[in-house]
């Protein structure tokens, strides 16, 4: 629990002295009338936050007033606490003030006069350090402990490690007060203002300037200027944070500027800053792949090089050519020196001269420079070197709004994607593959260096783009993509070399590349091993091994989890002959596998699943199980599920049948009244792998299918164990009967309650300490077992490849 937290649950004035003692481990203290007293530091603390620092610090003062008349000792700094803010001073700001006796002061250090609050208040202004706990509690730690330590006031660095936290605080505190300037430009404003030292900045030609105007802070950008609406803040943070920060840190800080671009935007621009690290092992991969003298044989071209640290490495800049989306990023470049050789300039790669027929005319526009043109004209060996954009394309007036757009085809296009991909299928709708698409027409026989999701090497969407691109991979590595800040989730970003073979007359790809190996990085970019990616056609993967049954026009209720109704408009509202359930079954691979592969007894609205009827439900337990046998992780994460390669035995398709029913994510229910389309609907559970009798059930199945199917099955020992710990928990939940809230809550109206309600009914019944605890135990351990026989049985059944 934060400070800031345990401060909220304070009873007294007592409770907050003890947090803050104990949060700032402070030894030797006193409490009397000054609330916390010790050789460095005197504490005027309070129970809430209703009081300014400024009245806390007057009354803390009637105690200093006090010690100075009978010449009793002050200690070097005064502090003031409550519960959300604090803020100290040195007492050599004060005394010399207070020495004149000037202050009238009133009956008590509670009740100061209104005169002694204006005259403190007027002096002490400029002298005192403040925080809000709940967002500079570490600040606030750190400089009470230093002027303990060391008896002074030390502000805090800014530093690489910090640099995010200091500038989210910067947007609240400063940022937001800056009237009339966008917040994209935010950060732009922030170095202006960090790398300043209050007479000089630190760095020539920064996007943005700070002056000052009548002794207040003006920043310049675009030739426009913004001055500060309050201008509190300002002097709060600068009391906090030291500027400039040191020396050795500036030009790492100002490359970091992608991390603190807003995120749309980052997705955009592809501002994911390469971290040094990653750098080096790529550029190891390239000398492994092109030969020692890759960077004197190539000329390079990086499309998005953002402030240029995938090139900082490069030893000869003079063949370096540096393009980018944002202009800032070239002023960047000049303002910390980076690549000052290269040629660097703004460029717009997936818009700017590109003829309306989608040709490439450099004419249009005259930015790119004349070497570069005269090189791609003549042939000459060149290298793109890049880390574009990973997200899916998105509306360019969105983005500017700061707005995200559904992320489909269609939705938006760039030139490139408008012009040159009509043959790359739905691989136009990613940004990455646009620019190997402008890549291909503009420069066909590159060596590309590239890093990205791994989506074109081996997704179902993928499959036109891999016919039509045409090249042969070199080598290459796959990092955890919690190397790079800022990009969620756990998968495999790729640096690949290709040397790519797109002449104008291309058909396509005879020679398609089936597989690759890769080295694997971990997330410090230190080599863990290798892992094979497979290029295999569409027609291989599980989610076509079985016909899909046909919808008809029966409107059933649409769910969106196991009990409730759909609340949006439904894609899939109606069911399909003979069916029994209903598969939520997404993208075929394993990262989608975990949130996308669950059994309803109705339609699930969404849609992207398949109909369970009598015929194809023992396949429909084999694509549950082995989607969700494997556990995902952020190397396997685009792993694609396959069709068997082997015969597949009835010994394991009733385990997988078993394994299915009592899984979790089995979510067959039966309910009674459910509110849809201005009608009521039921729902029944066909899922039930006992009799009423076997399980002391309170009234009739309405279905018995479950019961019949399993009939002539001959299960394995593991399997049998499954359903006879089952069966106890079916009983155990009959035996009782729950409270009316968990009856509605779960919607147990009924005798034929699904394995879902069957598990979330105890585990309310042993959460409330009223019913007969009962353990999982037995069917759990029952239950690893069977999938501890399973799991391997999908690599060696073929349904995934190591």
């Amino acid at each position: 629990m934060t400070l800031y937290e345990k401060l909220q649950k304070v009873s007294s004035e007592e409770d907050v002295k003890d947090i803050y003692i104990k949060a700032l481990g402070l030894k030797q203290y006193q409490k009397n009338l000054i609330d916390i007293q010790t050789k460095e530091i005197w504490f005027e603390a309070k129970d809430n936050s209703k009081l300014s620092t400024y009245a806390m610090f007057t009354q803390l003062m009637h105690y200093v007033q006090d010690a100075l008349n009978k010449g009793d000792y002050v200690p070097p700094f005064l502090c003031v606490i409550d519960t959300k803010k604090a803020a100290i001073m040195k007492s050599t700001d004060v005394i010399p003030f207070l020495e004149k006796k000037t202050i009238k002061w009133g009956k008590s250090a509670s009740q100061y006069t209104q005169e002694a609050l204006d005259a403190i208040s007027a002096h002490i202004g400029t002298h005192f350090v403040s925080f809000k706990i709940e967002t500079h509690e570490e600040e606030f730690i750190s400089t009470i402990k230093n002027a303990i330590a060391k008896g002074d006031i030390i502000r805090t660095a800014i530093t690489p490690d910090n640099l995010k936290q200091v500038f989210d605080k910067w947007v609240a505190m400063i940022g937001r007060e800056i009237n009339g300037v966008a917040e994209d430009d935010y950060a732009l404003l922030f170095f202006a203002d960090i790398m300043h030292d209050g007479t000089s900045s630190t760095h020539l030609n920064l996007p943005a300037e700070l002056m000052h105007k009548n002794g207040a802070p003006v920043f310049a950008l675009a030739g426009k200027n913004y001055e500060l609406g309050n201008k509190e803040g300002y002097r709060q943070f600068w009391t906090i944070y030291h500027k400039p920060p040191k020396a050795e840190y500036r030009n790492y800080l100002l490359e970091r500027r992608d991390s603190l671009i807003p995120m749309d935007e980052r997705s955009f621009k592809g501002a994911y800053y390469t971290p040094l690290a990653v750098v080096d092992k790529a550029y190891d991969k390239l000398a492994e792949t092109l030969g020692e003298n890759w960077q004197k044989d190539y000329l390079v071209w990086d499309m998005c090089c953002g402030v240029g640290n995938l090139e900082v490495k490069h030893s000869n800049p003079r063949n370096i050519y540096m393009s980018t989306l944002d202009s800032a990023d070239v002023d960047v470049m000049k303002a910390t020196k980076t690549c000052v050789a290269a040629q660097r300039f703004q460029y717009d790669y997936l818009n700017d001269d590109i003829t309306d027929d989608g040709k490439i005319d450099y004419t249009l526009t005259n930015k790119v420079p004349e070497g570069l043109r005269k090189a791609i004209a003549d042939g000459k060996k060149i290298l793109v070197l890049i880390n574009p954009p990973y997200a899916e394309a998105t509306n360019f007036e969105n983005i500017a709004k700061g707005v995200t757009a559904e992320n489909k085809t269609g939705v938006a296009k760039t030139k490139i994607a408008s012009l040159l991909m009509s043959e790359y299928g739905k691989a136009s709708n990613e940004l990455f593959t646009q620019f190997l698409a402008r890549i291909a027409n503009e420069i066909p026989t590159a060596t590309i260096a590239m890093f990205s999701t791994m989506k074109y090497v081996n997704a179902p969407n993928f499959e036109k783009f891999r016919q039509v691109w045409i090249a042969k991979y070199l080598g290459g590595f796959v990092v955890h993509n919690k190397a790079f800040e800022g990009l969620t989730g756990k998968f495999p970003i790729g640096f690949l070399v290709w040397k790519t073979a797109n002449n104008p007359d291309r058909v396509l790809n005879p020679v398609r590349v089936k597989e690759i190996v890769v080295d694997v990085l971990d997330k410090n970019a230190t080599p863990i091993g290798e892992k094979t990616f497979y290029n295999l056609p569409n027609n291989t993967f599980l989610n076509v091994w079985l016909n899909r049954p046909k919808t008809n026009k029966d409107l059933v209720v649409p769910l969106r989890n196991s009990i409730s109704p759909s609340q949006t408009n439904p894609r899939v509202k109606t069911w399909s002959d003979n069916a029994i359930a209903y598969m939520y079954c997404g993208v075929n691979d394993l990262q989608h596998a975990e949130q996308q592969t669950i059994i309803f007894s109705s339609p699930y609205g969404g849609g992207n699943g398949f109909y369970i009827t009598d015929e194809n439900l023992w396949q429909a337990s084999i694509i549950f199980s082995i989607r969700r046998l494997v556990t995902p992780t952020w190397l396997n994460d685009r792993d694609q599920f396959l069709q068997p390669t082997k015969e597949l035995t009835e010994e394991f398709k009733t385990d997988c049948l078993i394994w299915m029913l009592f899984n979790r994510c089995q979510r067959t229910a039966s309910a009674n009244d459910l509110e849809w389309n201005d009608k009521k609907w039921n729902i029944v559970n066909h899922f039930i792998p006992f009799t009423e009798e076997e399980v002391g059930a309170t009234d009739r199945f309405e279905s018995d299918f479950m019961v019949n199917y399993l009939t002539d099955k001959i299960f394995s020992n593991e399997a049998n164990a499954i359903l006879r710990e089952g069966k106890k928990l079916w009983q155990a939940y009959f035996s009782q009967t729950d409270v009316r809230s968990v009856r509605e809550e779960l919607k147990l109206n009924r005798p034929d309650v699904g394995w879902y309600q069957i598990r979330n009914a105890m585990k309310k019944r042993n959460e409330s300490g009223d019913f007969q605890p009962v353990s999982f135990k037995s069917f759990e351990e029952s239950y690893k077992d069977l999938t501890e026989k399973l799991q391997p049985m999908v690599y060696q059944l073929g349904f995934l490849k190591i």
